[in-house]
């Protein structure tokens, strides 16, 4: 059988939790619920075969009694069960606290950590969380929180070599150390949730069967926590050097009072806590590494005022339109109270992040914090949907770079590293990944990156010094700082985009009698303020127009690393637009020139620093005042053509403007840069597009 274990000789201290050795009256036999033991072998597509919910809680408690040697059957009812029981197993070598098998020590004394054993967590009770059977199932319709998914991970280590396949010494000696799980007390459980939530998951589990919650989801939940408990307590305790932790169901979307995402406990901050109260002295600080593809919402929420978890998440956020759906992954959420900075979340734009983005992130944010908060113990909340593969994730992340990034957080807490298992939905997928971080946790380097590895996505350096700007103030390992209130001068500041805005207009006003629009005739609502000084214009007369909508000019410098200060004489203003308002007015063109700011800035943000109005703000901007000047100057005047001409994001809102308003404009012409072309439609005219195919210019 496949998920055969095997007893680490004569030193075992507790009966194993997987049907081999000799200790079968404690086992679980797999007959009694597949009918065979072939059920517990899948093929690609196959699904796991569901066992009776009746029997399921006597196969999962250790003190259930068989009556005849046919038929599984306990003579304990569901109502009976307890903490107490499932932690009194009827053995004669039971202690009071389960610890695991006692490890050989290290192999020299001088290289103790080298010489010690990588630890493991796999226990295939763990698997009866599972769907309902439904005859009409379709293959392509299974719950994507697989039991397979731990199967399929156990089976690739094993077939690696990784995990021991026979009792004799030698073959056990460059092995994973089993670690044997045990099931989460529930005062254990109730250092993250609450009563009422452990209550109520215990009630479903006597109860109501569902696609979420079976008679088996309540045991296999405590069995996934208390595997995180035992592989975390076996590295602090120095028994292993590192363990990963093959559990489901999954743990961090677990909110204290209500499971979510997948997720019943919250394995990883159950063992945190754990750890934490019984090692205190060993076990004080904790870095949770959470490279999941969503945002462990949970996680955040058990420890956001908590000076002693660190917890980084590197997750896909798109705005918040990304599960969870909530706005607490965003970078601005750092933690609050006296856990403030100890929350560092990198939210990815979008999909398709791959090794370029997260290694970038690593080196940029999450070791310079980590190493500086310098944690007692490390756990990663490992969950490989942003793996290659994964269709839920959408990312590219490889086996190779996830061995990097573990190799990486190894250098913390002298090594003292537990990897748990979250989510990750693509079986091939997981499975390849987690081979290459366990390679890793037993001190293999990890494998070399493509070698055409591209640089990280414009979108991640912007996210990653974003989240830089936002923690700079929290930590002194990041730079550049934020803008210190404090000084002196802060108060005499003003940002230099207005100050180069009013030198453009009087720089226009002195070469081509151009004179910005008067604020007092530019009066709709919420556009007087952001537009002073932004619209300037020719006095306009009967010859051709050309309506010019762009964003603000480039500018390059080289700012100090430390500070962040500019020095003016090493720092460059591109000005293109220029160009086009001399060639035009020497062409006895009008022109109404108009710069898009990349903020409206009705009033100054509370931080120096202000993130710009993304791409979708800035072009209704363009809109509602391309419509407002065409209203109010264009259309009036008798322009004997109209020429429009975008640059950047402000291309978009005038083809929307297009859309909406017939006209005398000849031509568009976009330089769109990095803006994603735009389409144009209008309810009336079944020909727009083709006009507009005609005359526009990009």
């Amino acid at each position: 059988m496949e998920d055969e274990d095997y007893t680490m000789g004569d030193d075992s201290i507790i009966v194993s939790t997987e049907p081999n050795g000799d200790h079968a009256p404690n086992t679980v036999v797999p007959s009694d619920i597949f009918g065979n033991s072939k059920g517990l072998m899948f093929t690609k597509h196959e699904q796991l075969p569901f066992h009776s919910p009746s029997k399921a809680p006597s196969l999962l408690q250790p003190s259930a009694q068989k009556s005849s040697p046919g038929p599984h059957r306990t003579t304990k009812s569901p109502s009976a069960w307890s903490d107490k029981m499932s932690m009194s197993r009827p053995t004669p070598v039971r202690r009071t606290s389960p610890q695991v098998r006692i490890p050989p020590k290290p192999t020299s004394s001088a290289l103790a950590y080298a010489t010690s054993k990588t630890g493991l967590v796999y226990d295939p009770r763990m698997r009866f969380h599972a769907e309902l059977p439904d005859m009409n199932i379709n293959p392509d319709d299974i719950h994507p929180e697989d039991p397979r998914r731990i199967h399929s991970i156990f089976k690739e280590i094993k077939e690696a070599g990784l995990v021991a396949s026979s009792t004799s010494e030698e073959d056990q000696q460059d092995h994973c150390w089993r670690i044997a799980t045990r099931y989460a007390t529930k005062p254990e459980i109730l250092l993250i949730h609450t009563e009422e939530h452990y209550d109520f998951l215990k009630e479903q589990a006597e109860g109501l069967d569902s696609i979420y919650f079976n008679h088996s989801t309540f045991e296999c939940a405590k069995l996934a926590a208390g595997g995180a408990i035992e592989a975390c307590k076996a590295v602090v305790q120095g028994h292993v050097r590192n363990a990963i932790a093959i559990i489901r169901p999954p743990g961090h979307h677990a909110e204290t009072d209500s499971p979510s995402g997948f997720c019943i406990f919250n394995n990883v901050p159950i063992a945190t806590r754990v750890c934490q109260k019984a090692y205190p002295e060993t076990c004080r600080k904790v870095l949770i590494l959470d490279w999941d593809v969503h945002h462990g919402n949970g996680i955040q929420h058990a420890f956001y005022n908590d000076p002693n978890v660190l917890y980084i998440s590197l997750h896909v956020f798109k705005g918040g339109n990304f599960y969870p759906n909530l706005p607490d992954g965003d970078l601005n959420y750092c933690g609050e109270g006296p856990g403030e900075g100890k929350n560092v979340n990198i939210p990815w734009a979008d999909h398709g992040m791959g090794d370029a983005e997260y290694l970038y992130a690593f080196q940029e944010v999450v070791m310079p914090i980590a190493t500086e908060f310098d944690p007692d113990l490390v756990i990663i909340s490992a969950g490989f949907d942003a793996a290659e593969g994964d269709l839920l994730g959408g990312c590219f992340v490889t086996p190779a770079c996830y061995g990097h990034m573990t190799h990486m957080l190894m250098r913390l807490a002298k090594g003292k590293l537990v990897v748990c298992l979250e989510g990750g939905y693509n079986l091939r997928s997981i499975a390849r990944s987690a081979l290459a971080v366990t390679r890793v946790l037993m001190l293999e380097p990890p494998d070399r990156l493509h070698i055409d590895l591209p640089g990280p996505k414009d979108s991640a350096v912007h996210t990653v010094e974003n989240v830089k700007r936002e923690h700079s103030r929290y930590w002194k390992s990041l730079y550049p700082k934020h803008l210190d209130k404090a000084d002196p001068g802060y108060k005499d500041t003003c940002r230099l985009h207005e100050i180069i805005r009013e030198w453009q207009s009087q720089r226009l006003a002195s070469e081509h009698s151009m004179v910005p629009l008067p604020p007092l005739y530019i009066n709709k609502a919420g556009l007087t303020q952001t537009f002073s000084h932004n619209i300037i214009a020719t006095f306009m007369d009967r010859y051709p127009l050309l309506v010019i909508f762009h964003d603000p000019p480039g500018f390059q410098d080289y700012p100090d690393p430390v500070t962040g200060k500019n020095e003016l004489h090493n720092t460059w203003l591109t000005d293109v637009t220029k160009r086009y308002i001399d060639w035009a007015i020497t062409n006895d063109f009008q022109v109404i020139d108009v710069n898009i700011p990349r903020i409206v800035t009705v009033e100054d943000a509370n931080d120096g620093f202000v993130r710009a109005d993304d791409s979708t703000v800035r072009a209704r901007q363009t809109r509602e005042l391309a419509t407002y000047l065409w209203e109010n100057y264009i259309e009036p005047n008798e322009a004997s053509q109209v020429f429009f001409m975008g640059i950047g994001d402000a291309y978009l809102g005038l083809v929307d403007l297009l859309s909406h308003n017939g006209s005398r404009v000849e031509c568009l012409i976009g330089f769109v840069a990095e803006t994603t072309i735009q389409s144009i439609k209008r309810a009336a005219d079944d020909f727009i597009s083709t006009w507009y195919y005609e005359v526009s210019r990009l």
